[in-house]
């Protein structure tokens, strides 16, 4: 019986609700931990994770039976029922609806994975929504202003 084979990276970016800042530095890693934990047990592969109080980046690589909005979907419930039942954040937390998810090649791996863990360097330098349009217009996708994730003005 012939095997499947394939090889696919894929950079996801997705913002917490209302984008009020709430992914603390002090618990950030074990949310990290979680969500590396909610990939694996889905049969992909983490590659780098990171992010800062408002965002994540997660480069992976993806199982093909995988289908990306089930797992964004998974990762998303999974890591809020995680937050909210530890009573990281006064009140309800929640991430925005919608993702991005990005195609990689292999030989992008290393820039995009140190790319992704150097998230709060690279944001002293550039907002999220720069950063997130950057890398929209970097990959030819197309976008409507009004439906990119809600940004505090």
């Amino acid at each position: 019986m012939p095997n499947t084979y394939s090889q696919i990276y894929v950079h996801i970016v997705f913002a917490e609700k209302g984008r009020k800042s709430l992914i603390d530095r002090s618990w950030r890693e074990e949310l990290h931990k979680h969500i590396t934990g909610t990939i694996q047990n889905k049969q992909n592969k983490l590659i780098a994770i990171g992010g800062i109080e408002d965002h994540i980046h997660i480069l992976i690589g993806l199982n093909p039976s995988q289908v990306i909005s089930d797992l964004v979907r998974d990762i998303k419930v999974s890591s809020t029922f995680f937050i909210n039942k530890r009573r990281f954040v006064r009140g309800h937390f929640n991430w925005q609806e919608g993702f991005g998810a990005f195609t990689i090649s292999k030989s992008e791996i290393p820039r995009v994975a140190r790319y992704i863990e150097n998230q709060e360097r690279h944001h002293r330098r550039q907002s999220f929504e720069s950063e997130y349009k950057q890398i929209l217009i970097k990959n030819a996708v197309e976008y409507e202003e009004e439906y990119l994730f809600e940004w505090i003005r």
